[in-house]
């Protein structure tokens, strides 16, 4: 006899279910982000997000902002991961734990630790020992935190994710990367099931299909996408062919969108950001969301459900709604899968069902049934009639009626055992989101769009029928007819011969919405929506102080980190990784040479130069070379001054600009003076070649016969064309730098100088540097290999010589060194009234003492101005960095509000607070104005 004990792992992930303790379980997952909200208010958002009917959060754990220097770790104050499982716990919240390495979330490199860009060889996110030689340390502190906290020994971690949508990235193991990930993870006693998301449909891509490792989605369509339940069908049947549940993992906030996404199967709903935050400190992302660069914005906040501040907004109760529906089903509807396509459908109703999706129908685990998705894609009301294979139709008679943009869930031929009552329900048309035992008997709520409709039951006919409000009963033979005039609330209660009691309460879609409990009695309570978010200016004035410093000057608290070098180097070469620097250097210029401008290699992220002590302008180059005009009359030795800020390190990984590679280093590498620039457009000789490998037909052999054009000039019938340009150009006997620039170039080419080997030549970044080619006062020859597309510009080619500038210096800062800056700078400052003007390329802080709000909420600072990017500081920390309108150089700036910060309540003292701010005026043309500071209480 075997006396063994099977026993149920904690969690556990079946073809057709979560389950949880033994339990089957739709997860509503809410992310929420302990890195982007202050310490002290992580279990309010937590509160909030468990009372609008979430059972879960998502939470990445970003290695960089543990690990700040490479050996340097900090799991406290903030960073208390541990301490914010703890709460999740103590809150009832499941909890999806997303260690990384790489997390992407719009964070600083996707939280890959800066330091790892300079070690030689290593292969981001792949299957490197290098690169898993440092995840190993980072996996042994943070794995060991969340395996304290897994389900199993009491915690709420239910899964633990590895990486991030690496479909996204060029992995070229992905199975032997997740296999290596997968055993660390095992080596540090992670015991829950291990999941890996795709980002863009590549379950193979972004899992290897390693054992032990599932796969999950994200997904982000067009929320409107009449498609887009037949795509969440297609990964679900994928799935289930490998014996695992649909989990999306991430998706958009809407819970329209989350309802389309249930009916599809899905048995993990993970709207991505329903808590925004802030990036405090030097936490922003640069990344692709631009044209293509941009700027993420301190502001984190893509109108999820809870505001950075911590308002619910209308949404939150949208989804407090869908966890009551799916409650209401409970272990049945988390057992439910998809029914096919033919099983309903929808009966012609002379057009007024176009632009209905659906419907789409669950067959419901135990008890049976079917709920039935139909979705209104949109702005008018519709109304349509279900038919089912076998030729019935729900209503029996009228229609059931959607209002604009909207989502129903349908119950069909459901049990009432599910709720320990005689008889079945037929069908309604209105939307079960609500049932609860009472001592009474069991309430089942239904909820109605302003519509009249009906429900049909099968229940016992000598059971009791009283009805009041807007509702009536009906016996219709064997069935029971309720119907209802969608205006006035009311009720139906049948009572059973045993005394068993079902009240059925109908209620206006908006009581829905607001119902915050149910009495003994089985009335409904609502509740006035606690949402926030409309702020209005209370006029607190603060006495400022204004201290202008000399921008080209570097602050004397930055640390030194090089000197003397004839090369400048990357930041991350010399230990920086986050916040100002500023690189010093001089040049030396012939007398007779009239300086036309500054070329800045191989720069990142924002550079304001200035030359002799004048402001030059202020570039963003995304990682590639650009030319800063700047002609005047100069001394013989030139003074440079580059104040270099990190935005951040780009969280995704993009070809079509160097910064926006993973692997992408900040500051500058070299400045040139430019005293020539050379228009070479002209006078290129071309030839037609057959295809991409540029053979040159043996009749075009001696290119002096070759038709002379502009460069890209020749026009083709071939499309793609493909084409060689040549040209020779005589250099400068007395310059010591020479680039060429195909400046407007929207053609893939390649350029070969002097018989060389060829060089690519970036669209986004179409400077070639060709000093290693030179000898001074020789003859270089261009050829050009240029395959064009219909109607596509290929610009114009200037050269730049010049002289390369030398004995760089580096200092840099963080928060601080700039603190200090700031503090210092105060003693000299002057009282001084909004608004404020700087000349272009001027600094100044901005300093002024600030009370807590009367609430003790904190504030929402709303900026007014132009041409001016703001640093602010506040408790010890940078809470915000915009750049507001004006200026050539201003990138496109995304992810939340571009021209606000939020000085967290908590973080007061009880006295007045310093508030800093460092003002950059970069807009070259014009001066920077900063119009106003408008505190709104939170």
């Amino acid at each position: 006899m075997n006396g063994s004990v099977h026993t149920e792992p904690a969690v556990r992930f079946t073809r057709n279910a979560v389950r949880i303790n033994g339990e089957s379980v739709v997860l509503l997952c809410a992310s929420l982000f302990y890195f982007r909200i202050p310490r002290e208010s992580w279990r309010e958002r937590m509160d909030q997000v468990k009372s609008m009917g979430y059972n879960g959060i998502d939470v990445y754990f970003p290695w960089n902002f543990h690990e700040k220097r490479e050996g340097e770790w900090d799991f406290t104050g903030d960073r208390d991961a541990e301490e914010f499982l703890r709460l999740a716990a103590e809150a009832g919240l499941w909890v999806v734990a997303r260690p990384g390495p790489y997390i992407c979330s719009e964070w600083d490199g996707g939280a890959l630790p800066a330091y790892l860009l300079t070690k030689p060889g290593i292969r981001l996110r792949d299957n490197d020992p290098l690169f898993l030689q440092y995840v190993a340390e980072w996996y042994g502190r943070i794995l060991s935190i969340i395996g304290r906290h897994e389900l199993n020994g009491g915690g709420c971690v239910v899964c633990v994710q590895l990486d991030n949508e690496l479909d996204f990235y060029g992995c070229a193991d992905p199975q032997g990367y997740m296999e290596r990930l997968r055993d660390l993870a095992a080596a540090n006693g992670i015991s829950v099931p291990l999941i890996a998301c795709a980002g863009q449909g590549g379950l193979l891509e972004a899992s290897g299909f390693a054992e032990g490792v599932m796969p999950t989605c994200n997904f982000y369509p067009n929320d409107r996408d009449p498609e887009f339940e037949r795509k969440v069908l297609h990964y679900r049947n994928v799935l289930a062919d490998k014996d695992f549940p649909l989990l999306v993992t991430e998706t958009n906030r809407s819970h329209f969108l989350l309802r389309r996404l249930l009916s599809g199967g899905a048995k993990l709903l993970g709207p991505y950001l329903q808590v925004s935050g802030t990036d405090f400190g030097f936490t922003n992302a640069t990344n692709n969301w631009g044209k293509p660069l941009a700027f993420m914005t301190s502001d984190y906040d893509f109108g999820g459900m809870i505001s950075p501040e911590g308002h619910l907004r209308e949404e939150a109760y949208e989804g407090r709604l869908l966890g009551r529906l799916i409650r209401a089903y409970g272990t049945s509807l988390a057992e439910a899968v998809p029914e096919s396509l033919e099983a309903w459908s929808l009966k012609d109703n002379g057009g007024k069902e176009d632009g209905l999706f659906g419907p789409f129908a669950l067959r419901l685990g135990s008890g049976g049934g079917s709920l039935i998705f139909l979705t209104n894609g949109t702005d008018a009301a519709k109304e349509a009639v279900l038919q089912e294979a076998n030729g019935s139709t729900i209503p029996r008679q009228g229609t059931i009626k959607l209002a604009a943009g909207r989502s129903l869930a349908l119950p069909a031929n459901l049990a009432l055992s599910t709720w320990n009552l005689p008889g079945s329900l037929a069908y309604s048309t209105a939307e079960l989101y609500h049932a609860e035992q009472l001592a009474a008997g069991t309430l089942l709520a239904f909820h109605t769009d302003d519509a009249p409709g009906e429900i049909v039951l099968d229940f016992p006919q000598t059971a009791q029928i009283a009805t009041d409000g807007g509702v009536s009963a009906d016996r219709l033979g064997e069935r029971l007819l309720i119907t209802f005039n969608g205006k006035d609330p009311g009720r139906c209660v049948l009572t059973t011969e045993d005394e068993r009691a079902l009240t059925i309460v109908i209620t206006d879609r908006m009581a829905a919405l607001y119902l915050e409990a149910v009495s003994p009695s089985g009335s409904m309570v609502l509740a006035e929506p606690k949402t926030g978010g409309v702020y209005a200016d209370t006029g607190l004035t603060v006495d400022w102080t204004l201290s202008i410093s000399d921008p080209a000057v570097t602050p004397t608290e930055a640390t030194a980190v090089s000197s003397g070098q004839a090369r400048a180097e990357h930041l991350e070469n010399l230990g920086v990784y986050r916040g100002f620097s500023w690189y010093g250097a001089t040049v030396r210029l012939p007398e007779h040479k009239r300086l036309q401008g500054f070329l800045v290699r191989q720069a990142g992220d924002v550079v304001s130069l200035y030359a002799g002590g004048r402001y030059a302008g202020t570039v963003v180059p995304g990682g590639g070379s650009t030319f800063l005009p700047h002609e005047t009359r100069t001394e013989e030795i030139l003074p440079l001054q580059a104040r270099v800020e990190i935005w951040g390190h780009t969280n995704f990984d993009d070809l079509r600009l160097p910064g926006l590679r993973l692997n992408a280093l900040k500051g500058l590498t070299g400045i040139t003076a430019v005293t020539d620039v050379k228009e070479i457009t002209s006078n290129w000789r071309v030839c037609r070649a057959k295809d991409d490998s540029f053979a040159i037909p043996e009749e075009n052999a001696d290119d002096g016969e070759w038709p002379v054009v502009g460069f890209g000039g020749w026009l083709s019938s071939d499309h793609p064309a493909y084409e060689i340009y040549r040209r020779e150009f005589e250099v400068s006997a007395e310059a010591d730098s020479w680039t060429v620039h195909f400046e407007g170039l929207q053609a893939l080419a390649k350029l070969s100088v002097n018989g060389r080997v060829p060089v690519e030549i970036h669209p986004f970044d179409p400077y070639v540097d060709l000093t290693p080619y030179v000898v001074p006062g020789d003859t270089l020859a261009f050829t050009v290999f240029l395959q064009k597309v219909l109607g596509l510009p290929t610009g114009r080619v200037r050269v730049y010589e010049g002289f390369e500038a030398g004995d760089y210096t580096v200092r840099a800062g963080e928060e601080p060194e700039l603190q200090a800056h700031a503090k210092a700078a105060k003693q000299s400052g002057h009282i001084q009234q909004l608004p404020i003007q700087l000349e272009p390329g001027a600094t100044a802080w901005l300093s002024g003492a600030v009370a807590n709000s009367a609430a003790n909420n904190g504030w929402r600072v709303k900026v007014e101005g132009s041409g001016l990017k703001l640093t602010v500081f506040f408790a010890d920390r940078v809470v915000g960095r915009l750049w507001l309108p004006g200026g050539a150089a201003r990138p496109v700036m995304t992810g939340g509000s571009p021209d606000s910060f939020y000085l967290p309540g908590p973080w007061f003292d009880d006295a007045r607070q310093e508030l800093s701010i460092l003002l950059e005026a970069v807009d070259a043309e014009s001066p920077g104005r900063l119009v106003s500071l408008d505190f709104i209480p939170v």
